[in-house]
């Protein structure tokens, strides 16, 4: 079962690299899908390169459920003529199922803090554009399934919660690569701050991942960096991956660490962009702007003080 074919594709989305990956086995897969444009301006042309159709593709396996994971899959389905299976974990079924679910994440937690009047709408524009289609999964997976991808490929579900309620590790069993997603943020991407919805699973997720999943290969949703430094890619091997690991463990702690140190603001800071997480902001140095989507700072920081952390 070793020695299955991994190549990476890519697509851009404004200022955001996409990537997905294809696992060139019997019955070919896809791992996300990016935006809507992406099957056809990414996917489709890069299989192409590889003398593979897009039509032959069997399976599409996403890691979890944000747009820029989800956008394509409908439009990726469509381009295989419907015979591709569409795999979610449980938690993110929503996202797949309906565009609104995104608009109600974003009101939920990173649009409180976010001063702009516009923000809904914006947010529902992006997804009527970003998102081919609405769907069902045809396979929901938890933690510990298994996937057959024909008699050379099975694929271990990791369930890696903390980015997103359903985000998933696919493990390709024997060879020991490991496709995370957003999962593995390290310093965060374009914002550069990491990003997750709850500290507690993220933290518990990277644990699992350093400790149990131990990746041969770990590949990345987004290039994601250190701080101060040029990204190392989206494939890391395994040494790389047990450093990113851990050091996203660490920036975790840190961050935990200035919501116990300095809280929330006092009065009189209400007008900067980083309000009421001020404090925190200025004890982390990061002075990047906040309300940039996907607002990761919002996120993570609504995520710490929604469970009760506060100094």
């Amino acid at each position: 079962m070793s020695g299955v074919g991994i190549h990476t594709l890519f697509s851009q989305w404004g200022r955001f690299g996409l990537y997905s990956f294809y696992i060139d086995g019997s019955e070919p897969a896809i791992v996300d899908t990016g935006i809507a444009s992406s099957p056809s301006i990414g996917i489709a042309p890069g299989l192409r390169e590889l003398g593979r159709r897009v039509e032959d593709l069997r399976w599409i396996l996403l890691t979890h459920g944000h747009i820029d994971h989800v956008g394509g899959a409908h439009a990726l389905w469509e381009m295989t003529g419907r015979k591709a299976k569409v795999v979610i974990h449980e938690a993110d079924v929503p996202f797949l199922r309906s565009r609104r679910a995104h608009v109600e994440e974003y009101l939920e937690a990173r649009g409180r803090y976010i001063r702009d009047t516009d923000g809904e709408s914006k947010i529902a524009a992006a997804c009527l554009a970003a998102i081919s289609g609405e769907m069902e999964p045809h396979v929901v997976v938890r933690h510990g399934d298994e996937l057959s991808l024909g008699p050379d490929v099975t694929v271990r579900v990791h369930s890696v919660p903390g980015h997103s309620a359903g985000s998933v590790a696919y493990e390709i069993v024997g060879q020991g690569d490991v496709f995370a997603g957003d999962s593995v943020q390290i310093h965060g991407a374009a914002n550069g701050f990491p990003s997750y919805a709850d500290p507690d699973a993220y933290r518990d997720s990277l644990l699992r991942l350093r400790d149990h999943v131990r990746p041969n290969r770990l590949f990345l949703g987004h290039p994601y960096r250190s701080q101060g430094a040029e990204s190392e890619g989206v494939e890391l091997d395994r040494d790389r991956a047990a450093a990113k690991i851990q050091e996203s463990i660490d920036i975790e702690a840190k961050v935990r660490n200035a919501t116990y140190k300095v809280g929330i603001d006092g009065p009189g800071v209400e007008e900067r962009l980083h309000s009421p997480f001020c404090c925190i902001a200025d004890y982390l140095k990061y002075d990047g702007d906040p309300t940039l989507e996907p607002s990761p700072f919002f996120t993570t920081m609504h995520g710490y003080f929604n469970k009760g952390y506060r100094s």
